[in-house]
Formats: structure tokens, sequence, C-alpha cells
């Protein structure tokens, strides 16, 4: 079918027409970026093509330069206003199409001829409906000059478009299947931006980690990435999900190839509501489905992780009170929680409790058996909060923590109450941590950012 933009684009930055950036000239084919002070970008490169419902395929080589100035376009999907509050950025700022499978490239602008650096690859969060890789929240500059690596952020279909199938005529997990398009693309082509293509690094957060750590489950992952950093992943809510697929899927079986993108949309709501009833599973109705290519059947999902554990080292962990996003918003625990002296501790403890469920257990599970079974595994746990601020150390909090500037954040609800010096402190400590384990720097047995982080090896003494 044609490809559908759901607006004409618009952009943070305008457009640059510009034809004096540097020029890239990998194996895909030659590439013009442009110059954004510290860094040089070049962004909005497609990696892949794919009809809608269609597995993707690698983008044709060619002859002709690519002028790579322009965002990559989001995956058509709904506004979540209550998410532009509290980050103070959407999607909206991205025009939507689905052709989304396009990449960024930001690199040091003092990177000098023949040097390499790690490569960082960034998986955008979003509960597999929502965001995009090219977000200004998700701004990599500041990682990259500071600490001399070279991140990529992917963008990649979602929702309807992306995370559900398994129906005749309609494969599951396309927007996972993007994604190692777009590590195939960094493995082959990156060392033209200055990256070197045997230490990469995986990292995501949410659903962006959770979608790290099933590619860790993909046949080819060691040859695509030697390390992974999984933040806030809802593990707690990966198993046990055929049911809800299968009621989802056979709901949208009869939506055809040729239905406009924003029904598309429109319906994902009505679709996702089909989940209700599954616990906290209804919290993230779409997602990756096991026993699907790329992935093995569930009761394999495991052993396949075990076998892959002394190839791939990990670093995971979460914030302290991850729930505190999504907890207080529901209408039964506001209410509770106005209750005098009983109702905030009742409201704490549901907090924690969510919090264990969905990501705590789940990733310290995680971590031991991938020491068990030979590899390198750290963990984090994230505190940081700003003075007085309702979220606490909420999920989203490590955002801030790794991407973007003072004015990406001075709108944003979640870091209300901080001093730029304070905050720009913790992110710079916060980044060094990331990157070093993405320069192969050994992490001590323990250790700690005093009022930002702890973290610690997991079965090394």
């Amino acid at each position: 079918m044609g490809r559908v933009s759901l607006h004409d684009p618009v952009e943070t930055d305008p457009e640059r027409e510009d034809t004096s950036g540097p020029l890239f000239t990998p194996p895909r084919g030659p590439v013009r970026g442009w110059n954004d002070g510290a860094v040089v970008r070049a962004t909005g490169i497609p990696y892949a093509t794919a009809g809608r419902f269609e597995p993707p395929v690698a983008a044709a080589d060619r002859n002709e330069e690519l002028l790579a100035t322009a965002w990559s376009p989001a995956c058509p999907q709904a506004p979540v206003p209550f998410l532009d509050e509290v980050l103070g950025k959407s999607a909206s700022e991205r025009r939507f199409d689905e052709d989304c499978q396009h990449l960024s490239v930001t690199a040091p602008a003092d990177l000098t001829p023949g040097e390499t650096l790690p490569v960082m690859v960034w998986i955008h969060g979003g509960s597999y409906v929502s965001g995009a890789g090219d977000l200004p929240i998700m701004d990599p500059a500041a990682l990259v000059a500071e600490q001399r690596v070279i991140v990529v952020t992917v963008t990649y279909r979602l929702g309807l478009f992306g995370f559900l199938g398994g129906t005749p005529g309609r494969p599951a997990n396309l927007g996972l299947l993007d994604i190692v398009e777009a590590f195939r693309w960094v493995q082959r082509n990156i060392r033209a931006f200055g990256g070197d293509p045997r230490e990469v690094t995986a990292f995501g957060q949410s659903a962006g980690a959770d979608a790290v750590a099933q590619l860790m489950a993909v046949p080819d992952a060691p040859s695509l990435f030697r390390r992974a950093i999984i933040q806030s992943a809802p593990l707690g809510l990966g198993r046990g999900r055929a049911a809800i697929n299968a009621t989802m899927a056979a709901a949208a079986a009869g939506i055809g190839a040729d239905v406009p993108a924003e029904e598309l949309v429109a319906r994902e709501a009505a679709i996702g509501r089909l989940a209700a009833g599954s616990g906290l599973k209804a919290g993230m109705p779409f997602g990756t489905q096991y026993g699907h290519a790329p992935l093995p059947p569930e009761a394999e999902i495991e052993a396949v992780w075990s076998r892959v554990a002394p190839e791939i080292d990990i670093l995971i962990g979460h914030t302290v009170e991850e729930a505190r996003l999504f907890v207080p918003r529901i209408p039964a625990v506001a209410r509770v929680a106005a209750w005098p002296v009983i109702g905030p501790l009742l409201r704490r403890g549901l907090v924690s409790a969510v919090t264990a469920a969905v990501y705590g257990r789940s990733s310290r599970r995680f971590a031991r058996r991938h020491a068990r079974a030979g590899g390198r595994a750290d963990r984090y746990l994230i505190s940081w909060a700003a003075p007085g601020n309702p979220f606490g150390s909420a999920h989203t909090i490590d955002l801030p923590l790794l991407f973007g500037d003072e004015k990406t954040w001075a709108q944003a609800a979640i870091v209300a109450g901080s001093e730029w010096r304070d905050l720009d402190a913790a992110a710079r400590a916060t980044r060094a941590l990331w990157a070093g384990f993405a320069h192969g720097s050994a992490l001590p047995k323990s250790g700690r950012i005093p009022g930002v982080l702890r973290h610690r090896a997991v079965g090394r003494r």
C-alpha cells in the first residue's frame, strides 16, 4: 500500500538543507551529516523498509548521497498527555509516518581520522505504543560529547503496526524485527562514523529495555552487540501472555493493509482494552510474543538467555519507586491516599509492591540467572529525585540522568523542584558510569553515586 504520513513535519529544529556537513562513506552508501556544536550528526537514515504487517527488509544500497539532516519520523501513535506533562515533550514534535524504520548517529565533533569509539544503540520506551528515537528528551549529545562514545538512536514500528500478530498473514514481533535490522545496519556501517562494531552496547528504558532483553534471545545476538544496559524493564509482565495476545490478535485480524493509519491508531486503544482483567499485564497490552520469529517458545527462553550469557555483559536495574508514576493515578488509590495518616502509608506500600512485582524481582532473577550461566552481571538501583517532587524516583527518572540539557527538561514535571546544577552533576556522574560500562571498564564489585544510585556485581566475590 502507499505509505501514510499523519501530518506534515513539525521539527524542533528546521530541516537543514546545508550540504557542507561531514560526509560519511559507509558500505550502505554516502551520507551527508550536519554539525551541531560539540557533536556531529547524521539523522533520519533509513535502515529498513517494510510493507504494512510485513517483516522488514534491509534498506537497499545506493550510490547517491543521502542528506541525513532531518530527524527520524515517529511511528503513528496516539497522544499521551500525561507523559507530555511529566516529561515536558512528546512525539508530536516529530512527523508521523509508517516508514519509520530510521536511525540517527551522533558522534563527537573532534573525532580524529582513524579513531574508533564504542557504540551505544538506544532503544526508546513507551509501552510499545508510543515514543520515537529522536525525541529531545532522548538527545544523546551530552553523553556523546562528555564520554566519547558514538550513540545510535533507533525508531521502529509500534502498537498495531509492530507488536501484535501471530495470525495468518499477520506476523508477530515486527517492531522487534525492525530493531534487529537496525543492529545489523550498525554492524555493517558504523565504522564509517567512527564506531567500533566489536564494541556495541544495546541500551534501552522501559519497553525499550524489555526489547533489549528479548534481543538477547535472538539467534545472532552475540554478533550484534557485546553489552546490554537494561533500564526499568517491565520483565514481570512478560510471561503468560499467550491468551492476551490471541484475544487481541483476533480482534485486529480484520484490519486490512488498506485501512488509513489514523484509523489504525484510533482502534489501537480499544483492542488494548481487551487485556483488562489480566492483572498488571493490562498496563502494557502490546509487546513481544514468544514462539514467533525471532523469539523461541516461552518454555525455552530461560535456556536461550543462559546460553548467550557468557557472550554478553549486562547492567540491569530500576528506580526505587518505579510505580510512583502510575499508581497514584488510579482513582481508588487517589481516594485512599487522601485519608489522614494511613492514606499516604497505604499508597507507599502499594507503590513498593507494584515496583517489586513488575520491575524488582524479575530484574534480580534475570541478573542471577545470567551470572549463574557464566555471564557478567551488575545491578543498579536509582534513588535520585527532585526535592519535594511528588513523583519522587519514579519510572522515567533515569531519562534526565542520561539525555538532554537544561532547556530540554525546563518544563518537565518529573524534575520540577531541582536546581539545574544539581541535576546536571547527577547526570554527568550517571553518564560516566553508563559509558564506562560501554567502554568495557569492569565496574567495581560495589559502588555508588551519592544521592543518585548504587550498584553491585552479581555472583562475583
